[in-house]
């Protein structure tokens, strides 16, 4: 409410020499005209509002639409294998990694499925990977409206990076950071350097959406298989060396897995973004 301070000389002299029933007199004309404005706009506002139409309910298939989003998100690791999410899900965050595939041949998956079974007779209960790939970043949560400058800033960071190819043929155990799965991985031995520079451009992108950059001194490795928990010296004790032993004892000489790198890829949740190389 705003109050006027201000008035004439001849307004402060007559409100002075003004009897108490002159003022009676004026505040209730003043109130009447109040409560006579006051129904007259009462009157228009029912006139007004009776010709108003009828808003229609909302259908419900729109509801529907917003009801997910107020829902709070459980993560169930049985649903996918006893495996623990690295961070916590939240709607609008994208899991993201860039990678190479491997495209495996028939004589891989032969020795791959007698690797397993020799794990097993260890007791060492190993998953095959859904997809074989070579990280070339760790797994990071991107925003949804920042995937697409994302992808942008490593493809022109990628303009003249060449094709090659790596080799992959010693095995060794990883582990997550937060010791929550055990990973059963074939060591790259020919290849590291265009690796390493691919990491490194990787990085500069990541550094500058503040994200996590790869290992310092990194393995590059072709993920095989994996497990529930810390087995990382148990794997190594129990079977390691008999498991590289079927790698060496091929029919057709020690199993070399080779990579075609001519296209890196970037998922982000359910999406692939591809960059062929030169």
């Amino acid at each position: 409410m705003i109050v006027n301070y201000s008035s004439s000389s001849s307004e402060e002299e007559s409100g002075s020499s003004s009897s108490p029933s002159g003022k009676r007199q004026k505040l209730d004309t003043e109130t009447s005209n109040s409560e006579a404005l006051d129904h007259g706009s009462a009157q228009r506002k029912v006139c007004k509002s009776s010709h108003l139409t009828p808003r229609l309910p909302l259908p419900e298939s729109v509801k529907e639409m917003f009801r997910d989003s107020e829902e709070l998100w459980t993560d169930k690791s049985e649903e996918h294998g006893g495996r623990l999410r690295s961070f916590q899900h939240e709607r609008g965050n994208w899991a993201t990694y860039v990678f190479f595939p491997y495209d495996p041949e028939e004589a891989f998956l032969e020795v791959l499925n007698k690797m397993m079974a020799a794990a097993e007779a260890h007791d060492i209960p190993l998953t095959v990977s859904e997809e074989f790939h070579l990280s070339l970043s760790k797994t990071v949560v991107l925003r949804h409206h920042w995937i697409q400058p994302f992808v942008q800033s490593i493809r022109t960071s990628l303009t003249h990076f060449q094709k090659f190819y790596c080799v992959a043929y010693k095995l060794k155990v990883y582990s997550n950071a937060e010791k929550t799965r055990t990973f059963l991985g074939m060591e790259v031995s020919t290849g590291t350097p265009h690796l390493l520079e691919l990491s490194k451009i990787v990085d500069e992108t990541m550094k500058e959406f503040n994200l996590s950059t790869f290992y310092e001194d990194p393995s590059f490795h072709i993920s095989l298989a994996w497990c529930v928990g810390d087995q990382t010296e148990r794997l190594k004790k129990a079977c390691l060396l008999e498991l590289q032993g079927l790698i060496d004892a091929h029919e057709d000489g020690p199993f070399h897995a080779r990579l075609n790198c001519n296209e890196l890829r970037c998922k982000t949740g359910n999406k692939v973004f591809v960059f062929p190389l030169q």
